[in-house]
């Protein structure tokens, strides 16, 4: 990790002198060299950086919020919860940092917390697209607490503000399956699958209504794109094979 830091903490030098164009040669040969590392979007690996990085500036806004969020996907949201305070402390206030707070509170079962943090996050919402976001995560609390007229409102919210929130799309859909409205949920998914190509969870939804209401090739077409986006995901890889059999015994 050392020497892996080393060019890095040199860059970071360079710009803490206000050396810019020495900084962005550095950065421009690192990233030539490792190429691959600029796609995975690895959080945890990035959260050790990030950690080395506060070891030379216990301030840097960036790392504190990494490695913040790192913790919550960590399934620590009470550990998260401490680095997303520190930056209050800071005197950072925005949509986003509040936002994060809110599913912070809520998984950490702060309850009292949850609602106040996200309607900060409405009122410093800077434009549509980050309102749509907090609406988002306010679908999924309504979600996590069984009231899913409430989250069918709160994705509707977000879609009124960013009308290409995937997501929101793909968890309007979910609903609307629940309600027994099929081609609207297969319409929604597929609109989700449209913008957001790369995300297994509109192919999977698609395939596994297609297979229940016995369309089985658009299921299996759906599956197979499901499992591009996701190879390693166990509910893709089992309606697949089970297809598999339906078909063989055409």
């Amino acid at each position: 990790m050392a020497s892996e830091m080393e060019p890095l903490l040199l860059a970071w030098s360079y710009f803490r002198r206000r050396k810019f164009q020495l900084c962005a040669d550095l950065c421009t040969q690192m990233l030539e060299k490792s190429p691959y590392d600029q796609e995975m979007n690895n959080i945890s690996s990035a959260a050790e950086y990030y950690k080395e990085v506060l070891k030379q500036d216990n301030t840097h806004v960036e790392a504190i919020a990494c490695i913040g969020s790192n913790h919550f996907y960590s399934d620590q949201p009470e550990v998260a919860l401490r680095f997303y305070r520190r930056l209050l402390q800071m005197g950072v206030y925005n949509c986003q940092l509040f936002n994060n707070l809110g599913l912070c509170c809520f998984y950490a079962q702060q309850y009292d917390m949850t609602l106040t943090s996200f309607e900060r996050a409405l009122s410093l919402a800077e434009n549509e697209e980050e309102a749509a976001d907090v609406w988002y995560n306010l679908g999924h609390v309504a979600v996590g607490i069984g009231d899913t007229n409430l989250a069918h409102q709160c994705f509707r919210l977000a879609l009124v503000n960013n009308n290409n929130h995937a997501e929101a799309y793909n968890n309007l859909a979910v609903l609307e399956m629940r309600k027994g409205h099929v081609e609207q949920a297969r319409a929604l998914l597929q609109t989700a699958s449209s913008l957001a190509p790369h995300m297994y969870e509109p192919h999977f939804n698609f395939a596994t209504i297609s297979d229940k209401i016995g369309d089985l090739q658009r299921s299996y077409v759906a599956a197979q794109k499901s499992e591009a986006a996701f190879p390693d995901h166990v509910d893709t890889q089992h309606l697949i094979k089970q297809l598999k059999q339906h078909f063989a015994m055409l």
